[in-house]
């Protein structure tokens, strides 16, 4: 992830406690494949997240290859149906910000998708009690918004 000279010091700060710990309760809590996919997702993130001096991550490449072999679990997951689609999505996407950034209409299409994931995942927390794995990747769906912003 790149900042901006413009963005508030303790703005990627949070932004790296919301997906440390969401990624951290994943790992912690959820059993099964995309369990896992969604703890490697919050962790990846939070570390795409920090604030490191001197302009670039030099974690990028490293990043670039993670997320590269978790969106090549994300469409073995697929295999089970399109209910894993957006773990697909969300590993190409940080791909995409590790290493290419800058496509504008990649990345408008990116916010387009995580505002319609967030808003529709409000919507279903709304309607009754749900779990807290459910709010865990609302939270990360939020965070990877913030992070084609930033």
């Amino acid at each position: 992830m790149h900042h901006s000279g413009t963005v508030t010091p303790l703005l990627p700060w949070l932004l790296v406690a919301l997906c440390a710990v969401s990624g951290g309760y994943c790992l912690l809590r959820v059993r099964g494949s995309a369990g896992r996919a969604d703890a490697v997702m919050g962790l990846g993130m939070a570390v795409m997240a920090l604030p490191l001096a001197g302009g670039g991550h030099r974690l990028a490449p490293v990043l670039g290859v993670v997320f590269a072999a978790a969106s090549l679990h994300a469409v073995w997951l697929l295999r089970d149906g399109p209910g894993h689609a957006h773990h697909l999505v969300g590993s190409l996407a940080m791909v995409y910000m590790a290493l290419w950034t800058g496509v504008p209409w990649l990345t408008g299409a990116l916010l387009l998708y995580y505002a319609g994931y967030v808003l529709r995942g409000g919507a279903r927390l709304a309607e009754g009690p749900a779990a807290l794995t459910r709010a865990c990747r609302l939270a990360m769906g939020l965070g990877m918004f913030s992070m084609l912003l930033l």
